[in-house]
């Protein structure tokens, strides 16, 4: 048996030595090496820090784009999803009650013409990104409320739309946050 426990002891003691010191050292440094320096990529509009690129964050005014629905309230802290399950009732209801606030703000849109992602929460809770139909499903509202026609706010989306990663990895994107702080500045 002493034969066996002293080299598992040492093994156990390097590894906890690399996976518990080592290894988030290592990652902190390369973290330091990134865009924000491992504390997120900040936006800023008038040297007024307004929020985080790659974080979703909620928009509720009917003269902002909205952003996907947030099973954590939008909390970087918190990241997480609801865990409930496409049969589960309270996770129907709340998908009911979504859309049901969608059509309250966009009464001209019709159920079937509203995109999932506007009223499914994601995994992370935390998506920055609508697909591009996403964006201009609510771009009549938003060209009422603010007075502007929606032919101008249709190619301000057209603008925003970020292609998929060497054209192959990923959907088509725009970034709500961008998108509404290019809103604000067409006025």
């Amino acid at each position: 048996m002493k034969k066996y426990l002293l080299p598992s002891l040492k093994i156990t003691l390097v590894f906890i030595v690399i996976c518990s010191v080592l290894y988030p050292l290592f990652i902190a440094a390369v973290a330091k090496l990134a865009p924000g320096g491992g504390k997120g990529v900040t936006v800023s509009v008038n040297g007024k820090v307004v929020g985080y690129a790659n974080v979703g964050q909620k928009f509720t005014a009917d003269k902002y784009f909205w952003s996907r629905p947030s099973g954590v309230d939008y909390n970087a802290a918190g990241s997480a999803g609801s865990n409930k399950g496409p049969t589960n009732s309270d996770y129907l209801k709340q998908v009911q009650d979504r859309i049901d606030t969608f059509i309250v703000h966009n009464p001209t849109i019709k159920k079937e013409a509203i995109p999932s992602e506007l009223v499914t929460a994601s995994g992370s809770g935390l998506d920055p990104d609508l697909s591009p139909e996403g964006a201009y499903v609510q771009v009549e509202r938003i060209a009422k409320t603010r007075n502007l026609s929606a032919e101008k706010i249709n190619a301000l989306v057209a603008q925003q739309i970020q292609n998929p990663l060497l054209g192959l990895f990923g959907p088509k994107k725009v970034n709500v946050l961008q998108l509404n702080i290019q809103l604000d500045i067409l006025k």
